[in-house]
């Protein structure tokens, strides 16, 4: 069984958000315990992971720094938080783990026509006063006035089109190692004209992406793993119901009627949906603690291309 696991930014600092990084080893070595036991059933895997609070901690090193020097662009924060966090991961699952552990910086292909770019939409970062946030407006930046809280940064989310290092994953899956790849959503790049890469400034959502990098490198199965325990229609009502073992139009039934927030369960949805429509054999949705039980059915938010009850 080929199995790609993709973490949630939780799993990458301290239960109370801190991301020093006495505080980000200790969170991933707590990760890759769970992760061993799927390694340990003789399954392939492949990790991916979140960036949000490291690509943050970059952004306020740039704000800090723009008077002096011009900020680090976006593509290179994923691409050294890549390295980073693979650095980190590396060691926790070598550690866990008796299997070799690959850790690849790796791109992601976006479409250079995206209207995501010609309308940026997604916040990062912190917010600033007026005069701090003009300063990176002057090196290029989008900024938005969100009023009494201050200006912050948006950035275009464009959809992954092609996972373009899905080829050197599968290779090092077939010589037996585990591999961690497209850390952040991968690093964006586009094609210009005359065939050429570039990087460009965007964050890719990194569950979207993990569906995408799955039916790249033929896994059968997605895990989604995060801070809740499931899928739940209702949240936050006394209606609350977690989801078991659910069809993907079902689930996109669920979606549609705005039972899953946008910037939380809602890629989550779409990413498991997606795995599933294009030939995986399940996605599931669940908590860290209890990877290897979703991925033998006894916990989580189980999603199958079709299901009746």
């Amino acid at each position: 069984m080929r199995i790609l696991v993709a973490l949630g930014g939780n799993a990458m600092t301290s239960p109370d958000g801190l991301a020093r990084p006495e505080d980000q080893i200790a969170a991933v070595q707590r990760a890759a315990r769970r992760i061993a036991e799927v390694i340990a059933t003789g399954a392939e895997v492949v990790v991916t992971h979140g960036n949000g609070p490291q690509v943050g901690n970059l952004l306020v090193k740039n704000e800090l720094a723009a008077p002096v020097v011009p900020p680090v662009p976006l593509d290179w924060c994923g691409a050294q938080t890549q390295g980073t966090l693979g650095f980190i991961l590396l060691n926790a699952l070598t550690e866990q783990s008796r299997r070799p552990v690959a850790a690849l910086v790796s791109r992601t292909r976006v479409d250079p026509d995206d209207p995501g770019f010609a309308h940026p939409s997604k916040p990062v970062g912190r917010y600033l006063p007026g005069d701090e946030a003009r300063v990176m407006i002057n090196h290029g930046q989008v900024w938005q006035d969100r009023g009494d809280r201050g200006w912050r940064r948006v950035v275009a989310s464009p959809e992954p089109v092609e996972v373009l290092d899905a080829p050197a994953v599968a290779t090092l899956l077939a010589a037996g190692f585990v591999v961690i790849a497209g850390g952040g959503g991968g690093i964006p790049v586009v094609r210009d004209a005359d065939g050429t890469l570039r990087g460009v400034e965007a964050v890719i959502d990194k569950d979207l992406n993990a569906a995408l990098l799955g039916r790249a490198i033929g896994a059968s199965v997605l895990v989604i793993a995060s801070d809740v325990d499931a899928a739940t229609v209702g949240w936050g009502t006394a209606r609350a119901r977690p989801l078991g073992t659910v069809g993907a139009a079902e689930l996109r039934g669920y979606a549609a009627d705005g039972h899953f927030a946008a910037g939380s369960m809602g890629p989550k949805v779409e990413a498991a949906c997606r795995f599933v429509e294009r030939g995986g054999d399940r996605a599931m949705i669940c908590s860290l603690d209890r990877i290897a039980e979703a991925v033998a059915g006894r916990a989580g938010t189980v999603v199958t291309a079709k299901y009746e009850r």
